[in-house]
């Protein structure tokens, strides 16, 4: 669809109103956590800034864990001292005056339900949970990282920006010296964060949930994702393909914006603060 308002005013006009109309589905990216000091994958043009660690790369071997799990240890309270923005206030908002049906969220901050939402569908899982791929037993991040601080009482090193993945690049001769978890119950070293790693799938039944729920919903409203990869897009090929509205707002570039009935380039606190305030 081609968004048929043509100034800045009038679509966001048109924004208040397809909003005010309730029943939509809300599609969040890394944009809207990123006022919160989490970091997005790629830049203004879509291009990626960050390589993260693939799921083939991480099962491989023990040394990928390694190095994972020490980027990680370091990183954590970082990543964990993020607070919700007025971006994730403002959803939660509009869950509360009844007007989304549920959230479809790729980030892996928890960030929406800190802010108070309770319709949330982890499409790429939470950092703060932790399972044991040979076993299945699963842990609290918090417990992994009391853990790692008892096993490396001296692990102190200079480290680099927070990633989005909560993670943080150090020195490579640092990690060697590094002690990963292993598992209480099976003893493997297999322990991985329970989200979706690029090169893994989203389970199907989680999929399937997604999207009943768009389908179920009059409207999609895409924030702070630019799209790039299939995991959030399909959402958006399916939405266009049953035709209803599909409103994007987004800093830079969109791989959805050829499916936007209304593309906004604005930042994500201030903009939705006023969205709430004008319904």
């Amino acid at each position: 669809m081609t968004a048929v308002a043509t100034s800045r005013d009038e679509t966001y006009a048109a924004l208040v109103q397809l909003v005010r109309g309730g029943d939509l589905t809300v599609l969040t990216g890394a944009g809207l956590s990123t006022e919160s000091g989490i970091p997005d994958y790629r830049g203004p043009e879509g291009i990626r800034r960050v390589t993260p660690m693939t799921y083939d790369e991480f099962v491989a071997s023990s040394s990928a864990r390694q190095r994972y799990w020490a980027r990680s240890f370091m990183g954590w309270g970082r990543f964990k001292a993020a607070a919700p923005n007025a971006g994730h206030r403002a959803v939660a908002e509009l869950e509360r005056r009844g007007l989304t049906r549920g959230v479809i969220t790729q980030n892996v901050d928890e960030l929406h339900q800190k802010a108070g939402a309770h319709d949330v569908l982890e499409l790429h899982g939470t950092l703060d949970r932790v399972r044991c791929l040979t076993c299945g037993e699963t842990y609290r991040r918090d417990d992994v990282q009391a853990w790692l601080d008892e096993a490396n009482p001296d692990f102190e090193v200079a480290v680099g920006q927070l990633r989005p993945d909560g993670d943080v690049d150090i020195p490579d001769a640092a990690i060697e010296r590094f002690r990963a978890p292993r598992c209480l119950v099976c003893g493997h070293d297999t322990l991985k964060p329970d989200v979706v790693f690029f090169g893994e799938s989203v389970p199907k039944p989680l999929v399937e949930q997604c999207f009943a729920l768009v389908e179920s919903s009059a409207g999609l409203l895409v924030l702070g994702s630019s799209l790039a990869v299939m995991s959030g897009y399909r959402f958006v090929r399916r939405a266009d393909k049953l035709g209803m509205p599909i409103a994007i707002v987004t800093r830079g570039w969109s791989r959805g914006d050829g499916e936007a009935t209304l593309r906004l380039d604005a930042p994500l606190g201030e903009t939705l603060t006023r969205l709430v305030a004008d319904l």
